[in-house]
Parts: structure tokens; C-alpha cells; sequence
């Protein structure tokens, strides 16, 4: 096991209040009452129109949504310029912020709350991914960021891949302003037979039960030819404080034999003693669909995890309000907020076709299975 250089200190997640546009109810059921057995696709809800976040001028990827004490929504989103193309995710995207009165929207963007600070800082010139919580008080906007040439390319600028790492941002308010450090929070291994010795992204994390904290991480090694690398897995890491230092597990989670990257972006979060994870299912192996989709997955601790007993959450379609059944050639990035406690809405970010012309963030209402 690895220790991490710490950053800062300390949490609870809180938002609650009355949304106007949609009453959130949970299930009452008995499968309310045991996290394992929840069931995500049946409580997805018909989209309205105003949960599709898209703006003409830039691609939107993923969102991360806080509410603040005021009942004010907070969305952090990953955007960069359109006329840059797609490929320029990894050398130009910045996190932007964004409010609305609601967490289904209407969101109106505002600032950008990370954006370059230049190429010397590890995190200067991309920064991605955003999942942000509250915790004790303080909100904690974790991200994925790198440096570069500053070069967009029609695919993948490997320099930039290549260079991602983890880090934090703290604030005493979802407006900002957002505290950034000069080290990364999970940096690589130098070891190079480690599964992140090449790079980290894409992180979550949740508290546990007993307080301390899980963050899962996406990790690539140097087993395989570069400039991609791999396997691409994910590893856990463990602290007592948000900021760290972070103590990493250095067993690969979420894999299939064979694969070398099955799955993607989990979002994981804590019920009580039950860990949930929802992951980007490259191939639907996990939840039985055999094509790209999200699945669910359970743990006791948040460093096992195991297929959940209802495994699929969505494919890649959208079922809207005016009764419109959407294909979609991307659904991913899973970010959830909660309300008292359980699911409320599932943000995810979308693309229409495989010619990758634009992008937005979706956000997907959850009711009860047995709501009236």
C-alpha cells in the first residue's frame, strides 16, 4: 500500500429542500430498505426539457450538482470550445459552474471554477470531471487534471492523457472560490509494475459508516505498449480526512478476465452500511445487456465490490416528458444527487451520434417504483 501526500483537512453530505418542478418520492417498498436491492432502472423518471444542459459554443461532459444552504443548485460541468472538436476534451477542457432554482434545471451557466492557471502546474492547462461534495461545513471539488503542449488533436493529445492526475479543490461555498494545491491528491506510482504507473483520473468518493473515506480512482499501468498503456483498471483509496493522505489498495476493481478496459467512471456513494457504485459498463458484461450501458454494483466496505442484485441502471437512451424514447451514442459519467439520503437524480452526460458534433449533461429524475 501507497500513502499520498496529504492536502488539506475534513464533512456530511446535506441537501435538502422542496424542488417545484418535480416531487422526488422514494420507494416505500421493502426493497427500499436494503440498498443492495435496489432497483435504478425502474426508478428512472420521464426527462423534462429543461434537465438538458447544452450550450451551442462548447461540448458539456460531466456534471456534479450541490445545494447549497439557500436551496440554490450548484452544477460543476467539464466544457471546452466546439470549434476545437471533441478530441480537445483532454487539452482544453475547463470546470464551469453553473445554477439553477432546481436540480432538474433550468441551469444558467455563471463562472468557471477551475481555469487555466498555466502549463507549470500539474493541473494548469485541462482540468475535467468534476464530482463535488459537501462535507463537515466545506465543499470538496474533486477532479482530474493535466498539462501539456496545449495542442488539440482529432483523437487523443497523448502528452495530455498521459499527464492526468487527481486532485482537490476546497471552498466554504459552491460559488467559490476554489482553493487549488500544488501537488496532485493521487498522483502515479513510480513503481512501474503498479496498475497506476502511468496515470490517474476520473475519481469518487464517499464516507463510510464509520467515518473514513473511500475514493476510487481510474488507474492505467505500463504493462502494456504505450502511448495507451494498461490495463486500465480502478483502484480504492482510503483516508480519514477528504483531503487525505490517501492510502491506496492496489487491487484492480470492477475487471473482467480478458478485458482490458471494462468499465469506466464509477460513482459510488453510502446507504447506512451499504456501498454503491454505478459504473460505466463498456460492454455490458456486469448487468447482461452485452453493450455499453451503466451497472450497478454493492460492497460492505467500498474496497469489494460485487455485481449488484439489480444490475442494470440504464442503456444508452433517454425516455423524455413529451413521451420521446431517445437512442443515444453515449450515456455516461454518472453523478447522483441525493435527496434525504437516497437517489434523487442521475446526471449523466450524453451524445447524440457517433460523429461526436456536440455534447450536453442530462438530468435523469428517480421516483419510487410504487409512486402514484
Amino acid at each position: 500500500m501507497t500513502v499520498i501526500k496529504p492536502v488539506v483537512s475534513t464533512l456530511i453530505l446535506c441537501c435538502i429542500a422542496s424542488i417545484g418542478i418535480t416531487s422526488f418520492v422514494h420507494a416505500e417498498s421493502p426493497q427500499s430498505d436494503d440498498p443492495a436491492q435496489m432497483n435504478l432502472h425502474a426508478m428512472l423518471g420521464p426527462v423534462p426539457a429543461s434537465a438538458k444542459f447544452i450550450d451551442e459554443g462548447y461540448y458539456i461532459w460531466g456534471g456534479s450538482m450541490v445545494r447549497d444552504a439557500d436551496g440554490k443548485c450548484h452544477l460543476l460541468y467539464s466544457r471546452w470550445p466546439r470549434d476545437l472538436k471533441h478530441g480537445a476534451w483532454v487539452t482544453h477542457s475547463e470546470i464551469a459552474h453553473a445554477v439553477a432554482d432546481h436540480p432538474l434545471g433550468p441551469y444558467r451557466h455563471v463562472d468557471v471554477a477551475l481555469p487555466e492557471r498555466g502549463a507549470e502546474y500539474w493541473d494548469g492547462l485541462c482540468t475535467h470531471n468534476p464530482t463535488v461534495h459537501e462535507f463537515d461545513g466545506k465543499y470538496y471539488l474533486y477532479y482530474m487534471g493535466n498539462t501539456g503542449d496545449r495542442k488539440p488533436t482529432e483523437r487523443l493529445n497523448w502528452t495530455h492523457r498521459n499527464n492526468q492526475r487527481i486532485g482537490v479543490a476546497v471552498a466554504d461555498h459552491p460559488e467559490g472560490p476554489w482553493k487549488r494545491f500544488d501537488q496532485p491528491l493521487i498522483d502515479i506510482t513510480p513503481d512501474e509494475s503498479a496498475p497506476d504507473a502511468l496515470m490517474t483520473s476520473n475519481p469518487s468518493i464517499l464516507r463510510r459508516s464509520d467515518g473514513t473515506f473511500v475514493l476510487i480512482y481510474k488507474a492505467v499501468g505500463l504493462k502494456r505498449e504505450r502511448p495507451f498503456g494498461g490495463p486500465v483498471v480502478h483502484l480504492a483509496a482510503t483516508s480519514d480526512s477528504p483531503t487525505g493522505p490517501f492510502e491506496k489498495h492496489m487491487k484492480p476493481l470492477f475487471t473482467v478476465p480478458g478485458e482490458n478496459f471494462s468499465a469506466e467512471d464509477p460513482f459510488i456513494w453510502s446507504q447506512g452500511e451499504t456501498c454503491l457504485a454505478i459504473v460505466n459498463d463498456h460492454h455490458g458484461a456486469f448487468n447482461g445487456l452485452n453493450t455499453d450501458s451503466l451497472a450497478l454494483f454493492t460492497s460492505k466496505n467500498g474496497l469489494d465490490w460485487e455485481v449488484a442484485a439489480n444490475p442494470l441502471v440504464t442503456a444508452r437512451e433517454l425516455t423524455w416528458a413529451d413521451g420521446t424514447h431517445q437512442k443515444l451514442n453515449r450515456l455516461e459519467r454518472p453523478q447522483l444527487w441525493m435527496e434525504n439520503g437516497k437517489p434523487a437524480v442521475l446526471f449523466c452526460a450524453g451524445e447524440e451520434t457517433d460523429q461526436q458534433l456536440h455534447s450536453f449533461n442530462v438530468h435523469i429524475p428517480l421516483t419510487s417504483t410504487d409512486a402514484k
